[in-house]
């Protein structure tokens, strides 16, 4: 009898444990394919336009500009007037500047991704799992994954990530009050050539310099 019960109880056990691994398999698939996209373009240039939503979806912001991308780490993220900024970072540090306040503000780059989210397309993808939960659907050529962090000191509460073909259609972020950014992307070009002299920054005489 006890054999037998725990014969029974084993099974039971194992039968239990299907569903987990499972999910942990289907989420090493999507970690895997989402890794694939992204490492496809070692460097990338695009247009954007951005809207952040209230909790009640309110638009609190809407944007537009240009970014280029680098591998490993390098960006330039320009928003167009009336509220331009200029982000740019060289892998190492990172230069936040702002021409209405005549203000540029730099510090040492956070390389988690979790904290960095423009690091999903220029940096080092090869942990996303160790970093994140991640699923994905597939329809057509449209592939749309949703990353949530496995840390709680997080940029983010959710981040998706959709693909057309093997290209950025759009990124969405939602935090912990709510809010969502969305970032469509347009004339996503991949794989050319960029002078690096993009991705450093001349600071202007006169203005304002806050060292973080």
């Amino acid at each position: 009898m006890i054999k037998t019960f725990f014969r029974s109880s084993l099974a039971t056990l194992c039968l239990l444990s299907l569903p987990f691994a499972a999910m942990a398999d289907e989420q090493s698939v999507a970690a895997e394919r989402l890794n694939i996209l992204l490492s496809r373009a070692n460097t990338m240039s695009a247009n954007f336009s951005q809207m952040t939503l209230s909790s009640n979806g309110a638009s609190l912001q809407e944007a537009t500009g240009s970014v280029v991308l680098k591998r490993p780490g390098m960006f330039r993220w320009h928003t167009d007037p009336p509220a331009e900024q200029l982000l740019v970072s060289d892998g190492e540090q990172i230069w936040l500047y702002d021409p209405d306040l005549e203000q540029v503000t730099i510090q040492k780059m956070d390389k988690r991704l979790t904290h960095t989210p423009a690091l999903l397309l220029s940096g080092d993808v090869s942990k996303l799992e160790e970093n994140f939960n991640i699923t994905v659907i597939e329809s057509g050529d449209v592939s749309e994954f949703l990353l949530t962090p496995k840390a709680s000191d997080t940029l983010f509460d959710n981040l998706r990530l959709s693909f057309q073909g093997d290209k950025i259609n759009d990124m969405q972020m939602s935090d912990a009050i709510g809010q969502r950014t969305n970032i469509l992307f347009q004339n996503v070009r991949t794989n050319e050539s960029m002078q690096q002299s993009q991705f450093s920054f001349d600071i202007p005489s006169g203005v304002d310099v806050i060292s973080e």
